[in-house]
């Protein structure tokens, strides 16, 4: 994956375009009036400050080669609608894991996340050329935990005391993951069925 190309997804309900730092001022809402959307991020947001230091943290990580950004747009609003990832890539291995995914209130449960996945797995797969798209949460974030198995993930195990949290405590976190054979066996064609009820 060349990391300096500017990689652009869509369909009909959504846009993922990579994320820039003057974003900052087109997310900033969450920021400011949606603390509970961060309640499971590893880098707690509560001010533009600390939103702009996530940014330009992503952005830097694009430029160390370990990950790729993107920023969410719904399409039908035009409206931003929050964020997503690809990160920890690793070409040798053909594997990549996708998150730090949050969408606003207003666009959780919207299907939005699914069109989301349904791209980013796509170009995954089929253009990247990966076998294996990873991913990981929280234990305890049942919402994102069902979101990841909706689409098809197989989860894997859990890792005991995997990392900090926000609390000073520490964290297991599930891994979950699909392969590029199962993506194309039945998982695409499983997604694009349910995505056909939602536009």
């Amino acid at each position: 994956m060349d990391l300096s190309k500017e990689y652009v997804l869509e369909n009909d309900c959504v846009i993922l375009r990579p994320l820039q730092s003057n974003d900052c001022g087109n997310l900033q809402h969450f920021a400011i009036a949606e603390p509970e959307i961060w309640q499971f991020s590893l880098m707690p947001i509560n001010s533009p400050e600390s939103l702009s230091n996530y940014i330009e943290q992503a952005l830097e990580e694009r430029k160390m080669g370990k990950s790729y950004p993107f920023v969410v747009i719904d399409k039908q609003s035009g409206a931003y609608a929050g964020s997503t990832r690809f990160y920890d890539i690793q070409p040798a291995f053909k594997t990549l894991q996708l998150g730090y995914t949050w969408y606003g209130k207003a666009f959780q449960g919207t299907g939005l996340n699914k069109h989301c996945k349904f791209l980013l797995l796509q170009f995954a797969f089929e253009t990247l050329g990966m076998e294996r798209v990873e991913f990981r949460a929280d234990n305890q974030n049942a919402r994102s935990i069902a979101a990841m198995k909706s689409i098809g993930c197989t989860v894997e195990g859990v890792l005991r005391s995997h990392m900090p949290n926000q609390t000073g405590g520490r964290r297991n976190s599930i891994v979950l993951s699909i392969l590029k054979e199962e993506w194309l066996s039945h998982i695409k064609a499983n997604l694009a069925a349910k995505l056909a009820n939602t536009i």
